[in-house]
């Protein structure tokens, strides 16, 4: 399989890696220090401490000392040692050409960083079915058991949720189930008959088997270490499954700021109940209006819930795409075009790395401001912030393209 480490850059690399066994500890990668650059294979250089480093860059000695520059790379791609912190730092350049062509700097993804115990966030510009199979195989995740593909059918009549002929080959590669939950605002798709018909309409029924998972109920799973709740209820077919692919659009959204992995986990596993549960921050099971932090915050604290049960990435995995990046999310009906370009997908064990990532990363397109806004009006990277805070994953992350 053909990879590519894009960038492993950021302060807080191991002081190992340059003073040969000294710890430098975890700086933040966000504190000035991201930085961007190209490996020849997907593990890269390791130093004496295993620390990957990119092609280009000054690889350190045991010694501390960095190797003379042998005139064949740039200067900025050699380690350097900040001695007021005590932290290596490496600073290298580079770029992830996305899906429409455009070269987004790497030392603008804000919370890339080279710490080699980050998780990995696999990119591919193409938006195929082919890259769909090549990024989840880049995963290297084997599921077990019963799998069920969670995934949007989409508010009828022209919302943008991932088409049949995309997902297709990737949900029939893991004899898949689609499914999903009922909504809790009305809509097509809030009663099961008719959320069943509409899975109908759009094609999944053609791929795959499709189920309505809280059509009988809900279940209720325990929140550990959550700020908001307690208790999460998904539907009660959820533990029917032995394994989850979470295929997520991630998009803008009117409530939320935007959508994706964890919003998927979280509302999108959620019964009817669970929905209004996750909405009001845990103080009601009726409507979806309630304190805007409290359910952005409850949104993490149910994605924990189900990560928890799960095992925490062991039967639970992550792919995002980003198409159709409207401001609105997949359960609008009829939902404001898209200013952004197509970027790609983007993959991951760990969701809270995933949509930091996706975040990133569209943050920079051209034609993001919209987007940007969305998100900043709604406070939405609270949810990130949240999900952090009590163990869902990790903001800081690696990068690795799978192009070419």
């Amino acid at each position: 399989m053909r990879k590519r480490v894009l960038v492993l850059a950021a302060a807080g690399l191991l002081m190992a890696a340059v003073l040969g066994g000294c710890s430098g500890g975890g700086t933040d990668a966000a504190a000035g220090l991201s930085a961007g650059g190209e490996a020849s294979s997907a593990g890269g250089e390791t130093s004496s401490a295993g620390t990957e480093t990119a092609a280009g860059a000054g690889t350190s000695s045991a010694d501390g000392e960095t190797p003379p520059d042998d005139g064949d790379s740039d200067s900025s791609g050699e380690a350097a040692i900040s001695e007021e912190s005590g932290t290596a730092t490496e600073v290298l350049t580079g770029s992830l050409t996305v899906n429409g062509g455009q070269e987004i700097p790497l030392a603008s993804l804000e919370h890339l960083t080279g710490l080699e115990d980050a998780p990995v966030v696999y990119f591919i510009s193409d938006i195929t079915p082919e890259s769909l199979l090549e990024i989840y195989g880049a995963l290297d995740w084997t599921p077990t058991g019963r799998v069920a593909v969670k995934m949007s059918t989409g508010e009828p009549p022209a919302s943008n949720y991932l088409r049949p002929e995309l997902i297709g080959d990737l949900v029939q590669s893991v004899n898949g189930t689609i499914v999903e939950c009922n909504t809790a605002y009305g809509g097509s798709r809030a009663e099961t008959a008719m959320h069943y018909q509409v899975a109908e309409d759009h094609g999944f029924t053609q791929i795959a088997d499709v189920q309505i998972l809280d059509e009988n109920g809900s279940m209720s799973l325990p929140v550990e270490g959550g700020t908001r709740l307690t208790e999460d209820l998904v539907g009660a077919a959820f533990a029917d499954y032995d394994s989850y692919l979470v295929l997520s659009h991630f998009k803008g959204h009117a409530m939320a700021g935007y959508g994706g992995a964890i919003k998927n986990i979280s509302i999108g596993l959620g019964s009817s109940e669970g929905k209004s549960w996750i909405h009001t921050g845990g103080t009601g099971t009726s409507g979806i209006m309630g304190d805007q932090d409290a359910f952005l915050e409850a949104m993490g604290d149910a994605g924990k819930a189900v990560s928890d049960y799960l095992g925490n990435g062991e039967r639970i995995t992550y792919i995002s795409v980003l198409n159709r990046l409207s401001i609105d999310c997949d359960c609008d009906g009829n939902p404001a075009e898209p200013d952004i370009h197509d970027l790609g997908i983007m993959a991951s064990n760990d969701p809270v790395a995933l949509d930091q990532a996706c975040i990133d990363l569209a943050s920079q397109a051209e034609g993001s401001e919209s987007l940007m806004a969305r998100i900043q009006d709604r406070n939405g990277l609270h949810t990130l912030e949240n999900a952090e805070a009590i163990g869902l994953g990790s903001r800081e992350y690696r990068l690795v393209s799978l192009d070419q």
